[in-house]
């Protein structure tokens, strides 16, 4: 079933903006990213993002705030993972509808675009899923 939105400015849409504001940070897209298809202790999610521990943690604190991730302890580590299905596909959404505006786009942003994405650093990760952009 899909949500009707009646008034894109009245408080009901409150909620859609806070979830995007929250996932418009580059680094907390990426660990949300990570934890598409599997759970992960902060020390992996920092790895590979290239961010330092303290910084995954209190990117973490944030998207469990807005219920975006969930935690269980296993002993003496924290591991993480998407609180919802929902999640999941929203992202799969996004990188999809990115992917495809992309493709559209004229030749001289795909070619500024390219030219960012060469200049900046690049990690390797151990997953086959497309990366996001760094910005």
């Amino acid at each position: 079933m899909q949500a009707q939105i009646s008034d894109a400015a009245g408080p009901g849409f409150e909620p859609s903006l806070a979830l995007l504001k929250v996932l418009a940070d580059p680094t907390r897209l990426r660990v949300v990213w990570a934890l598409v298809k599997e759970e992960m202790p902060v020390s992996r999610l920092a790895q590979l993002t290239g961010a330092q521990v303290a910084a995954v943690s209190q990117h973490l604190a944030r998207l469990r705030e807005a219920g975006v991730v969930a935690s269980r302890r296993d002993g003496t580590r924290i591991f993480y993972r998407l609180a919802s299905e929902q999640v999941t596909r929203l992202l799969e959404e996004v990188v999809l509808t990115a992917t495809r505006l992309d493709a559209a786009a004229p030749e001289e942003v795909r070619s500024d675009v390219a030219c960012q994405a060469a200049t900046a650093p690049q990690r390797a990760t151990a997953t086959a899923r497309p990366r996001l952009a760094r910005g």
